[in-house]
């Protein structure tokens, strides 16, 4: 079978008894293919949502260029006291992608608001969101007053700044750079604070195991041409808001963290030895903060 035919429900079926992390296969295995009405096109038409644990639910967002293995190494930590729903971002992931869909940030905030319409009306839910997932979790939490009750940002990406549309060829461009064996590896190095000790074939494997998916450099590059997220950290909303911070952050410039921490002084932690990813440099500190309330 050519790659141009593979669905995302296809590979990661394929390849998730391949998987180097063992919590990754874990949670692999708990994906659900779930209709989302005005999201699917058809029946057929199935996105992924891993479930894990029981308790108050708690929606996990991941970042750019991910999916719902990213919080492989926090769910361990919190689904024995929580309800963890952990959908792939629309567009992205191993998501199903259709070449007339939208892929700026308001598809992503629908599909987002689809997902919360599957859970029980009468239990408030908690939003843990990772990078540019922290953006989305503040629009969300936004949009639904009375449904989502505090949030964690992990490393926000877009909270402040203006978007910034990649015209075509530039959108293909970069889409093609980022598919590049040595840029992903790259990547992911930076993403971590000790790459040295920290990444090895399982991270590798996992950040890039997406990228066979169908239609996976034209929703990039889809989106890249909306602007992506941007100046989403205002207004605030009104539920309470948590922010950790990596002190070893490669991803996040410097310029871009103090903006967005000036708009919440009160609330944030700067962790040491962490990179851009809290959840997986410090997932029991994650954690912990999730579980004091």
């Amino acid at each position: 079978m050519s790659k141009s035919t593979i669905t995302g429900r296809k590979l990661l079926d394929e390849v998730k008894d391949q998987l180097l992390d063992s919590d990754a296969l874990h949670l692999a295995n708990k994906i659900q293919w779930r209709h989302l009405k005005g999201i699917s096109k058809d029946s057929s038409d199935l996105y992924p949502i891993a479930m894990v644990g029981k308790g108050p639910p708690v929606l996990l967002i991941h970042g750019f260029d991910s999916s719902f293995l990213e919080f492989r190494r926090l769910v361990p930590l919190l689904s024995n006291t929580y309800q963890l729903i952990i959908p792939d971002l629309f567009g992205f992931g191993f998501c199903p992608r259709h070449a007339n869909a939208e892929y700026g940030p308001e598809s992503l905030v629908n599909h987002l608001n689809k997902v919360l319409e599957l859970l029980p009306k009468d239990s408030p839910i908690g939003i843990i969101g990772a990078s540019m997932g922290g953006s989305l979790a503040m629009e969300i939490a936004r949009r639904n007053p009375k449904k989502i009750n505090r949030l964690l940002l992990l490393s926000p990406a877009g909270l402040t700044g203006k978007p910034r549309p990649v015209p075509k060829p530039f959108d293909a461009l970069g889409v093609w750079f980022l598919s590049q064996k040595p840029v992903r590896k790259s990547l992911c190095n930076q993403a971590f604070a000790n790459p040295r000790n920290s990444v090895g074939p399982p991270e590798e494997q996992i950040a890039s195991l997406h990228l066979g998916v169908d239609g996976w450099s034209m929703s990039l590059a889809a989106f890249a041409r909306s602007g992506g997220l941007a100046n989403c950290g205002t207004p605030l909303p009104s539920q309470p808001v948590e922010v950790i911070w990596g002190a070893n952050d490669r991803i996040l410039k410097k310029r871009e963290r103090d903006k967005a921490m000036a708009l919440l002084p009160k609330s944030f932690e700067e962790l040491k030895e962490c990179g851009h990813l809290p959840h997986l440099d410090k997932p029991e500190f994650v954690a912990a903060k999730w579980s004091r309330k």
